[in-house]
């Protein structure tokens, strides 16, 4: 199971950090470093909220191992042409390592703020099922690709230069949705992202998708598994107490999180690791808090590594 780096940008990421957090990710030999795509938070304060492709960009051209991406890029604010032009680019900026994570929206405060229409969750999805048939489209197509929808219509479009990968960057879809969301992973994408489980939620899930999949005629393993969830690490136990601030470990653990030291850590994820994950995503919170990550890769990372 790969240990990958999630960062929520919202939550005061700007260049200062957001170049650290590249340098140590890329230094201490996590596989992946990804970041949420929000222009704010879903509720004041409002903190500094770096731009996601300038920032990708940057990572881009500063790493050579990680791999890296969104998770996810709403279509409901972010036109898929354009979504496919930058993740195009940044794709051959990188060699091929760029993960193109994508959902449907959901933070209703940025989209009011912004300007950006949310619509009903039944349009939502319906939204980003065009927004994804015109990704695909232009990432696979070798002729002019024409696309008329409800949403989004484009006539005789090219993408150039062609992708640095056949078919292009693969497509991620995160969320936990059985009626929305599965439909999407099994259409369009390489790997299902579910959030916030448990082991036991996480088994149970899994089960239904591969029912779904199987009910489509498709293998299971045609469709990649990994995991999006929070991480509160102590490198003590007085650490671990400072970073939980009051929360009650044992009820963060039953939301899904992992929460622990060093040992609680790894214990928690070798039970994840049993499931058949191919990745976790750990959310890392703290964006000033390198000593942290550091450690936590010192002693937990070579646990999991071959």
């Amino acid at each position: 199971m790969k240990l990958s780096i999630m960062i929520e940008g919202q939550n005061g990421l700007n260049w200062r950090n957001w170049k650290k957090i590249v340098q140590t990710v890329e230094d201490c030999g996590f596989y992946g470093l990804y970041r949420s795509d929000h222009f704010t938070n879903a509720s004041l304060p409002d903190k500094d909220s770096l731009e996601l492709w300038v920032s990708l960009t940057y990572l881009a051209i500063s790493t050579k191992k990680i791999i890296f991406g969104p998770l996810v890029s709403p279509i409901s604010f972010r036109n898929p042409v354009f979504t496919a032009r930058m993740a195009n680019a940044v794709d051959e900026l990188s060699e091929g390592r760029i993960k193109l994570g994508l959902g449907a929206g959901w933070q209703e405060r940025e989209h009011h703020n912004y300007g950006f229409e949310l619509l009903s969750l039944e349009q939502r999805f319906l939204r980003f099922e065009e927004g994804l048939k015109v990704i695909s489209g232009l990432f696979s197509s070798n002729e002019p690709f024409s696309f008329s929808g409800e949403y989004f219509t484009i006539s005789d479009a090219v993408l150039l230069p062609k992708p640095y990968r056949p078919n292009g960057p693969e497509i991620l879809i995160g969320g936990n949705g059985e009626k929305y969301t599965f439909p999407k992973v099994i259409s369009s994408a390489k790997e299902w992202n579910a959030i916030f489980l448990t082991p036991e939620k996480w088994v149970s899930l899994n089960e239904k998708l591969d029912q779904q999949l199987q009910e489509r005629g498709r293998n299971t393993n045609e469709v990649r598994r990994s995991l999006m969830t929070n991480l509160t690490y102590g490198k003590s136990e007085s650490d671990l107490i400072k970073k939980l601030n009051g929360k009650d470990q044992a009820e963060l653990k039953r939301k899904g999180i992992i929460t622990g030291t060093t040992s609680q850590v790894i214990d928690q994820l070798h039970q994840y690791k049993e499931l058949g994950l191919a990745e976790i995503m750990l959310q890392w919170i703290d964006l000033e808090d390198m000593d942290g990550l550091i450690h936590f890769a010192g002693n937990v990372l070579p646990k999991f590594q071959q």
